[in-house]
């Protein structure tokens, strides 16, 4: 009799058990994948992050009406970009030295790229673009005074009437391709960030030419004569999501030839330890026909943030603009 009711006893105390152990051990995985938060109960973001991918802004060709793509198509492009990026190696040309700006020069080669070697992945699928609206991936259509616009800047950068009339970027002012942002966008290399949170403000240090974004927290926007290479950046909380909305822009740095009016709204959302989901929504009706909509992650890197030197323009600046001297002379020689 003793011994039944020890018996009975034990598996009572197995069935207590079990369930209690089943929660401790969900408990266990929920505090393991949960974002930390600050002292305030706002999810925290601070750390070095990296948005490195190799998907590319606007779905190519190759995969038309696909947004999300199988493991293996991924594996494929991921290995011809990989194979693309070995063949340019010790060459002064070819598609990816052509996008670092730098084609038939011998300023960059191949083995000092780092775009990351994987396409993004959310809500575990692969995707084809950083764009995800419009449907077909691709930036809406330019309105008639952005195409004005765009041809009046591109005849600027055959301006060599001095230093200060030659593109930004190549005096190293700021960074190439809008890493910096907003939109941060991911480029050719040095695609790391820091982020340092307070209450009242959210510092980003940009690895790309040192750049610093400083998002001031519930405030509002600066007065619209009072433009910045950055723009004006106000965040505020909606839930667990830090959304910031960018005005203020000065048009010598709008992204991809928007004009002063553009209007960036990004979203930041911790969802997990590792991982910032990123989206940013561009607004310019005078530039586009539409909004549209990126998303990417920036994923959780040890660093360090290197120290970055930009002087490729500062040395070369006399040449530059030496050698358009040289040319206006024997063009005039000529005539």
């Amino acid at each position: 009799m003793r011994y039944q009711i020890l018996a009975s006893l034990g598996a009572a105390a197995i069935l207590i058990t079990a369930p209690v152990s089943a929660q401790t051990q969900r408990a266990a995985t929920k505090a393991k994948t949960a974002a930390p938060r600050t002292a305030d109960g706002h999810p925290d973001f601070s750390g070095i992050w990296t948005n490195a991918t190799v998907t590319p802004m606007e779905r190519p060709a190759q995969f038309a009406g696909k947004p999300n793509l199988t493991d293996a198509e991924a594996t494929a492009y991921e290995k011809a970009q990989a194979q693309d990026l070995k063949d340019e190696d010790g060459k002064s040309d070819g598609p990816i030295i052509r996008a670092a700006g730098s084609s038939g020069t011998g300023g960059y080669n191949a083995l000092f790229l780092d775009r990351g070697s994987e396409m993004i992945r959310i809500d575990g699928v692969k995707r084809s673009s950083l764009i995800i609206d419009p449907a077909d991936g691709k930036r809406p259509a330019l309105t008639k005074e952005a195409m004005d616009r765009l041809g009046k800047m591109m005849r600027s950068f055959n301006n060599y009437d001095n230093v200060q009339a030659r593109p930004l970027s190549e005096r190293c002012v700021i960074g190439f391709g809008s890493t910096a942002g907003p939109p941060m966008m991911p480029v050719l290399y040095n695609n790391t960030y820091q982020i340092v949170q307070t209450k009242d403000n959210i510092m980003i240090l940009v690895e790309m030419v040192h750049d610093v974004r400083v998002i001031r927290m519930n405030g509002t926007h600066k007065p619209a004569n009072v433009r910045t290479l950055l723009g004006d950046s106000i965040g505020h909380w909606e839930g667990d999501a830090l959304v910031v909305e960018t005005t203020n822009f000065r048009e010598d740095n709008a992204f991809y030839g928007a004009s002063e009016n553009l209007k960036v709204i990004e979203r930041f959302q911790r969802i997990d330890p590792d991982t910032i989901l990123y989206r940013a929504t561009i607004d310019d009706p005078s530039t586009y026909a539409k909004q549209w909509t990126m998303e990417f992650p920036f994923r959780a890197t040890p660093g360090p943030v290197y120290e970055y030197a930009c002087h490729e323009g500062n040395y070369a600046m006399t040449d530059i603009l030496g050698g358009a001297r040289k040319q206006e002379a024997e063009k005039a020689g000529k005539k």
